[in-house]
């Protein structure tokens, strides 16, 4: 077993993540703690969004313009404390008046609902059960079998969203993310039937060529999302209600436009909601929960793979060198990539 489930402790959804582009880069990564130089940037950013949002959201304001400007005075206190190095300070006030745009399309296009359905729950739950940022949430997975006396029969994995809201009949948890590039093909899909189910099947398949981990960790990440939700809608008392995951990015500049004549910035929104396409809808009709039993299979079994604690890509290993390899920083120490790169033919 890895050293976390050996101690009994959790496993998270970007760890899942990793393990999916490749056990080895989960081993150095997750096991071995091996940090890489990233670039936190973006990171940094989205943190300031992020808990602007969620201080205007814990404000209480539901009106529009008086949410966006309690989000704004608290972009603007922190920001002035934010000490990125810029070229100059044309491009930090360019850069802060990009975030500033964001607000803008956060609220006109989800923030206003978001928090009339929080205002909604105010009755059934304290606010910092429902507004992080990241507030905890958690699965428990059942493996089929331990692998050795005193190995757990059981492991925790963990995911945050950033607020919980109420919309109707659902409870919805929302996360903010950078962007929903690695959703792929998965943001254009609305049903699980069809492509959606072939396509998270076939990466598991060593025999096909299909290798999906970001759409396929989206999907067993919304399982444990929705299993969390369950638990806090339980809690609460909303026990008739179902469950919901949104993913909300906050650094996708695809939509940006900047007037330098009006020296305006302005940008666009998207919104995934993934459970629509997570959903299994014989499962749900015999359920009446939002659940896929595929995905929750495999979830399973995914976990029960990690915690055996092989990390040999062995059977993956030539989709793994062609689609992960490429952008992985932990390929000079990887023995299976070096033997890839040194093998002699003949």
């Amino acid at each position: 077993m890895t050293d976390a489930a050996t101690r009994g402790d959790s496993l998270t959804v970007g760890g899942l993540r990793t393990y999916l582009h490749c056990p080895r880069r989960y081993e150095f990564a997750h096991l071995h703690d091996l940090e890489m130089s990233d670039d936190d940037t973006v990171a940094d950013r989205i943190g300031l969004l992020r808990a602007a949002i969620c201080d205007a959201l814990r404000h209480g304001e539901t009106d529009p313009d008086a949410l966006e400007q309690v989000a704004r005075d608290r972009l603007a206190t922190r920001w002035d404390e934010y000490d990125e190095r810029f070229h100059s300070v044309a491009q930090r006030r360019h850069e802060r008046r990009v975030l500033e745009a964001t607000l803008t399309a956060y609220v006109t296009k989800v923030g206003t609902d978001h928090a009339a359905g929080i205002s909604q729950l105010d009755a059934t739950a304290a606010r910092d059960e429902l507004i992080g940022p990241e507030l905890a949430l958690s699965r428990t997975v059942s493996l089929p079998e331990p692998n050795a006396a005193g190995d757990a029969d059981a492991v925790p994995i963990d995911a945050t969203v950033d607020y919980v809201s109420g919309d109707g009949s659902s409870l919805v948890g929302v996360r903010f993310v950078p962007t929903l590039a690695s959703l792929g093909w998965l943001r254009y899909r609305s049903d699980w039937e069809g492509d959606v189910a072939d396509r998270f099947t076939d990466h598991f398949d060593d025999e096909s060529d299909v290798f999906e981990p970001g759409p396929v960790g989206a999907l067993l990440e919304t399982a444990v999302v929705l299993d969390g939700l369950r638990g806090l809608r339980d809690r609460l008392g909303l026990e008739d209600r179902t469950c919901r995951y949104l993913q909300i990015p906050l650094a996708d500049r695809s939509g940006l436009t900047v007037n330098w004549v009006r020296d305006a910035v302005e940008t666009g929104l998207e919104v995934a909601d993934l459970t629509e396409v997570y959903v299994d809808h014989h499962t749900f009709g015999m359920t009446h929960e939002h659940r896929n039993e595929t995905v929750d299979s495999r979830l399973a079994a995914v976990v029960a793979d990690l915690c055996s604690g092989s990390f040999d890509p062995a059977d993956s290993w030539d989709r793994i060198a062609e689609h992960a390899c490429p952008d992985c920083e932990y390929t000079v120490c990887c023995q299976d990539h070096i033997a890839t790169e040194v093998r002699f033919d003949g």
